[in-house]
């Protein structure tokens, strides 16, 4: 298959302006992905340590650190950049929306559901609203759903997902929010897996589940406040099944509880054969395929998908004319499938879900660091 190299597009008239709020550690992998690109430009930052800000600001020509309020009505800034904690995530989307801005965000689109319900409401004309995870753009699970949709496995009729861990607290020197409200494994890894299996077998309809938590204080391991104790306040340990609108059906396991797993990150099966797809965290990987009769499994050849994107892609790909693919429908959607699964849990019963989602366009192969900015930038508003 060729792959595009965005020559086809006009030049860039200007570079898109981003601001970014929240400059944690995920942040350094969006400044990297939008470093020396011609068609994005991150133009202000804010972060609650006004040091940190002015420190990431200098390394940024044309950047400016200011508070948040400065930069939403900042005319430099076309989309908000939400890098903040999952708690934090509605109350900047709302200040940025009604700021005229487009907001794309870090997962979960809210840490509830009614939060992300105002948030989506809250979009006005014109602007759009798009959200993490955008490594299901990257050639891994593109290459995946390209041989899904190419009947390389025949009618898919289930799927697997699997992630474990000891939990978080044993890397990341501040964890508290991976343990409170909008946090835990499933709201932490779930989108991840669960964009990925809606990308693969389509949206969800109906959850099934359960949950535990190991228990209630967690040590942190690293960092200036190693040894020290946080509360747990959500479960640790969630598992699920989805019943797909086509019928396939998926279970789920995300974890804190436990510790590696030999499993495939997602394997889904077919009336022909199996096909496993790589870590949905990361943007690339090896795809493979068993088919019915088969002795091995065979590597499926890289097909689809962004080739050498970063975390970023999925705000990048918005700008396109036949971009938006991580959109603020998507996030939704999958963040109903995650409080479903934590709701059936708690209520020992299924689930029907509210919200629906078409499955976005395919991302053709295309080479990332050559795509650049057409000259018509309007996307369909959410």
């Amino acid at each position: 298959m060729t792959t595009s190299t965005g020559e086809d597009a006009a030049d860039a008239t200007h570079a898109h302006g981003v601001g970014i709020v929240g400059l944690g550690v995920i942040s350094a992998q969006y400044l990297a992905t939008f470093r020396g690109r011609t068609d994005v430009a991150v133009v202000a930052v804010a972060d609650l340590d006004r040091a940190r800000a002015e420190a990431v600001a200098r390394d940024i020509p044309g950047c400016r650190a200011l508070s948040v309020a400065d930069l939403m009505s900042d005319p430099r800034v076309e989309t908000v950049l939400n890098l903040t904690i999952p708690a934090a995530h509605a109350e900047i989307a709302l200040q940025a929306l009604a700021a005229g801005k487009n907001v794309y965000g870090e997962k979960p689109l809210a840490a509830s559901l009614s939060e992300a319900r105002r948030v989506v409401d809250a979009v006005p004309s014109g602007a759009w609203l798009g959200g993490a995870p955008d490594t299901v753009l990257g050639t891994g699970i593109q290459t995946a759903r390209a041989a899904v949709d190419a009947g390389l496995i025949g009618r898919p009729v289930s799927a697997m997902a699997t992630w474990t861990s000891g939990g978080h607290e044993s890397w990341h020197p501040h964890p508290d929010f991976y343990y409170r409200e909008g946090g835990g494994p499933l709201m932490d890894m779930g989108p991840y897996y669960l964009t990925s299996l809606v990308q693969l077998l389509g949206p969800v309809v109906r959850v099934s589940g359960a949950s535990s938590r190991s228990r209630d204080v967690r040590r942190i391991g690293t960092g200036p406040r190693a040894g020290e104790q946080i509360p747990v306040e959500v479960d640790t340990h969630v598992t699920g099944t989805l019943v797909h609108e086509g019928g396939a059906l998926s279970t789920v396991t995300f974890s804190f509880d436990g510790g590696q797993t030999g499993a495939p990150p997602i394997e889904v099966h077919g009336e022909a054969g199996s096909l496993q797809a790589p870590d949905p965290n990361h943007f690339d990987g090896q795809v493979r395929v068993r088919r019915h009769g088969a002795q091995e499994w065979a590597d499926v050849p890289t097909g689809a998908g962004y080739v050498g994107a970063g975390r970023g892609v999925g705000l990048v790909d918005f700008l396109r004319p036949d971009g938006g693919r991580a959109s603020g429908a998507m996030a939704l959607h999958v963040l109903e499938i995650m409080t479903s699964l934590l709701d059936a849990a708690d209520e020992r019963r299924w689930v029907e879900l509210v919200t629906t989602v078409e499955r976005p366009t395919p991302v053709p192969l295309t080479d990332f660091a050559r795509l650049g900015l057409p000259t018509s930038t309007e996307r369909t508003p959410l």
